[in-house]
Formats: C-alpha cells, sequence, structure tokens
C-alpha cells in the first residue's frame, strides 16, 4: 500500500473533467490521426502542445500551427509521419533548444517504477572519465546494499577501464556497459605513476529485477573539537523513502548535533516534495515561509491559484509525521556536477533563510520540473497510478517534458549554468577516500570549515574526477525532477 499510496503524492495530479470551450487550446480541436503508426507521434506533440514550458518559443507546437481544416488535417498527419521512430520525433522536432533535460520512456511501467527507487540494476553506481582522447575510465562511486554487486569483491574508489576484455572507448561503452546484456565483467585497473594500467582482476557483475534503492544512504554523528557534527548522504530525492529521512534526522536532533553535512555529491534529484520535507528539517521553523514558486508557460500560469503556484516549508511528511526540524541557521552542502535538480532545489530554496555553504564543484544547472505523461487524454495525460486501465493499451510509451520552472523565495532561478561553490574541491581518483570517514577529503574539508581549524592537511588533488557522465544517467528518471502536490485544474484537452 505504501508505495501506491506515494506514487499518488508524487505523480497523480488529477484534474477535473468539464465541457468548457476552449478554441485556443489545439488538443481540444480534436485533429485525427490517419494510420495507428502515428498514434506516439500524435499523444507526444499534442502533450507538449499543450503542456510544454517552451511551447510558445517552438514554432511547430504553435496553436495555430495546424487548423482543423482537411489540409490543416493533413499537414498534421505528414508532420508526424516525418520520423517513423517516436523518439527521434521527440528529440528533433518537438524541444526547444534550451531544453537539456525532457526526455521519453518507451514503458511507462518501468518509467514509474524507477521514479519510486526501484530498476533492474547491479547495484554498482559509478562515474566514467575520458582520457587519451577516446578512452573511458571507469570509477565506482558507490554499491547500492543488497545488490549483486554487494556480494562482490568491489569497492568504492576502484577503477576500471575495460568490460568482458574490450577497452572502454567513446564508440562502444554504451553498448558495453548499459546494452542489453543483463551480466558483464568488469576489467580493473589503477593509476601509478600517473598512468592507468590494467591489473589482473576481474569482476562478474549480474542486474537483477527490482532493486530498491534507499537513498538515506549513510547517517552518522560526529564531535569534532567540540562541534557536534552530523553527516547525510543522500543520493537521490525518493519520496517512498521520506519517513526514513525524518527518521535520521530524528536521530541527529537526539544526539544534539548543531551542525549539519548534507552530502548530496551523487544527487541528480528527483521529487520536489522530498526537497522541500529535507529543507523543511533542515531549517524549515516557520510554515508560512515560501519554499518555492513554480512558473509555468503562459497558458497554464494563469489557471493557478497563488497557493497551487507557492509551496512553503512543512512540519510534516505526507504521512503525516512530525518533522524533525533541526532549526539551523547554517548548512554544509557537498555537491558536485554530478548533482542536479532536486539537489539544487535545495540549496536554492533555504538560501533566502540561511548560509548554505557549499563544498565541492558548479552543479549540473537544471532548474525545470516535469511531469509524467502517458495516453490517458481524458486525464490531459498526466500519469495516474488509479488510471492505468484507462491508458490507451496501444501506446505505453511516457514522456517526461519540462513543464516549470522552481523559483525561491526571492525570485532567483538563474542558475542553467549550474551553482558555484563556495570551496570548490574536485574528487580525487587517486584518493577518493571512504564516504563516511572523517579523512575523505570533501568530508574532511567540510569538518575543517566547521571547526575553524587549519589542519596540515594537503587538499590537492592529483587526478580529477573530471565527470563526462555517470551509471545514473542511464537510468530512466536521470537528473530528473518531478512535481508532487495534486494541482486541481478546470481543464479538459479535448
Amino acid at each position: 500500500m505504501k508505495k501506491y499510496f506515494v506514487l499518488f503524492l508524487a505523480m497523480g495530479i488529477l484534474f477535473n473533467s468539464c465541457n468548457k470551450d476552449d478554441d485556443a487550446l489545439t488538443m481540444k480541436r480534436g485533429i485525427k490521426i490517419e494510420s495507428d503508426d502515428l498514434i506516439v507521434q500524435d499523444f507526444m506533440w499534442k502533450t507538449m502542445n499543450f503542456w510544454y514550458f517552451w511551447q510558445e518559443d517552438v514554432a511547430d507546437l504553435a496553436d495555430d500551427k495546424f487548423p482543423n481544416t482537411e489540409v490543416g488535417i493533413q499537414a498534421y498527419n505528414d508532420f508526424l509521419a516525418k520520423e517513423e521512430n517516436p523518439g527521434d520525433f521527440f528529440d528533433k522536432h518537438l524541444l526547444h533548444s534550451d531544453d537539456r533535460f525532457s526526455f521519453y520512456a518507451e514503458d511507462y511501467t518501468e518509467l514509474t517504477q524507477v521514479l519510486s527507487g526501484i530498476s533492474k540494476s547491479n547495484g554498482l553506481e559509478f562515474g566514467l572519465v575520458l582520457y587519451d582522447t577516446d578512452k573511458v575510465l571507469g570509477y565506482v562511486r558507490y554499491i547500492i546494499p543488497n545488490s549483486d554487486a554487494a556480494t562482490k569483491d568491489i569497492s568504492r574508489g576502484e577503477l576500471f577501464t575495460g568490460v568482458n576484455g574490450n577497452i572502454l572507448t567513446l564508440d562502444n561503452y554504451i553498448d558495453l556497459l548499459f546494452g542489453d546484456a543483463d551480466t558483464y565483467t568488469l576489467n580493473m585497473a589503477t593509476i601509478t605513476n600517473n598512468e592507468i594500467n590494467p591489473i589482473d582482476k576481474e569482476v562478474s557483475l549480474t542486474k537483477i529485477e527490482g532493486l530498491s534503492e534507499n537513498p538515506v544512504f549513510l547517517s552518522k554523528t560526529f564531535e569534532v573539537n567540540g562541534e557536534k557534527i552530523g553527516y547525510l548522504v543522500y543520493n537521490g530525492f525518493t519520496n517512498e523513502f521520506d519517513e526514513d529521512l525524518n527518521n535520521a534526522f530524528g536521530d541527529f536532533k537526539s544526539a544534539g548535533i548543531t551542525n549539519l553535512i548534507l552530502d548530496l555529491r551523487y544527487n541528480p534529484g528527483g521529487s520536489v516534495n522530498s526537497a522541500r520535507l529535507l529543507s523543511s528539517m533542515i531549517s524549515g521553523d516557520n510554515t508560512t515561509d515560501i519554499f518555492l514558486r513554480q512558473r509555468w508557460n503562459s497558458r497554464w500560469q494563469s489557471e493557478f491559484s497563488e497557493d497551487q503556484l507557492v509551496d512553503k516549508f512543512a512540519d510534516k511528511t505526507t504521512a503525516g509525521t512530525d518533522l524533525n526540524r533541526l532549526n539551523l541557521s547554517k548548512v554544509y552542502v557537498l555537491a558536485t556536477n554530478s548533482s542536479a535538480s532536486s539537489s539544487e532545489l535545495l540549496i536554492n530554496g533555504l538560501a533566502p533563510y540561511i548560509d548554505v555553504v557549499h563544498i565541492g564543484e558548479t552543479t549540473t544547472g537544471k532548474n525545470e520540473f516535469s511531469i509524467t505523461m502517458v495516453d490517458d487524454f481524458d486525464n490531459n495525460n498526466i500519469y495516474h497510478k488509479s488510471r492505468e486501465n484507462k491508458i490507451n493499451p496501444k501506446n505505453k510509451w511516457a514522456i517526461q517534458p519540462l513543464v516549470g520552472r522552481n523559483e525561491n523565495a526571492d525570485g532567483f532561478y538563474d542558475y542553467t549554468s549550474g551553482l558555484v561553490p563556495d570551496i570548490e574541491l574536485e574528487e580525487d581518483l587517486e584518493n577518493l577516500g571512504v564516504l563516511g570517514e572523517q579523512n575523505e577529503p570533501l568530508l574532511a574539508r567540510a569538518i575543517q570549515e566547521i571547526t575553524g581549524i587549519s589542519s596540515k592537511r594537503d587538499f590537492t588533488v592529483k587526478t580529477p574526477a573530471t565527470i563526462m557522465t555517470s551509471s545514473k544517467m542511464f537510468t530512466p528518471i536521470k537528473d530528473n525532477m518531478f512535481l508532487d502536490k495534486p494541482l486541481n485544474i478546470d481543464i479538459n484537452m479535448r
């Protein structure tokens, strides 16, 4: 029951059905398609025309692009038929040039499972770095508990340069690491005297169905030079685990911590509401304070009330549990260029109220949110678990388009180039350290900042982990930030 309840909150944006006449909305004009071969493209175009944040700026999505006339209908069908593959149609014809994050999935079931933290995975989370022009080096970031990788001889900081005896390159790494094969063997490597060299070690890994990752990866409490410090590694804003997150803060509260280090270095985002709750646990003692304000396209902005557009700090979880709020005036956030969307939302949302000390690298730069869309026109194509039997059985495709952006209480949203750190420090491939140990470089730097005691430690990075991409970017959710709260709108697509 818990999984379905949370999915309702995460993606169940229900709309009132009505018969309002609104000729401005192309989707109500009922333009028909000539062939079932165009069902997916038709669903994609009509949904993007209705919801897309940049709809007014994409000429092919204009409301008057295809009039409901014989000529207009033929032009519409010809346009849909430009690409046989719906994914190519979406990417080539429907996206704005500024859009780096809207995406599609061929099966909405897989997408919605990943949004709730369930995936097919071997449990190895890794980054990929480019070297020698076209060769690819992998490094282990962390291992998901209860996974296949957790049973194998492999750990954080280890390196690999090959798969199944093939050297990883720009041309083959996607097929070798993220292809159809459920099992592959990593060929391990090491760095010696600034050179990457293979070693005589292989690790075979197998993906399993239904692996659930709890994003509350690690929480610890330290006392250093009289300072009580809480440390939390949080690897994804997954609302199914909000109670676990709140419990971790309960432990911090019981321990009497006065400083918090929040580790979001590998967190690509997720639930907007989880970001609001986490921010509220850190500092949100006043539930009248605005955490974020939504900005939609001009069609939708006027349809929402002020209460619908604004999210304020919370005092309870979605399940009704009292939040364990620390009411801090400063927080130390470890964030890198793998930190995106809801991670950035947290930093930006807290900034008007407390001192957020960002240690690490410039973040990804994603301030827009999305909604899961499926072929369910009677519900304005919004995915809802309870309506799966209403989805067009001929079309299992889903799209995850950007439909709006989030601003903080000061109205700031312009961080598409990323949030710049206060203290810059890259991860070092030769010294990643162990997460949660006080000598791990990023954690050690945060502790130094808290205690104010400068040590003789050298934070020089020998071999920067300059990320090209990571394993998380090859999951359906990637660095998505999805809207969480129900919105009741008296508009129907038809």
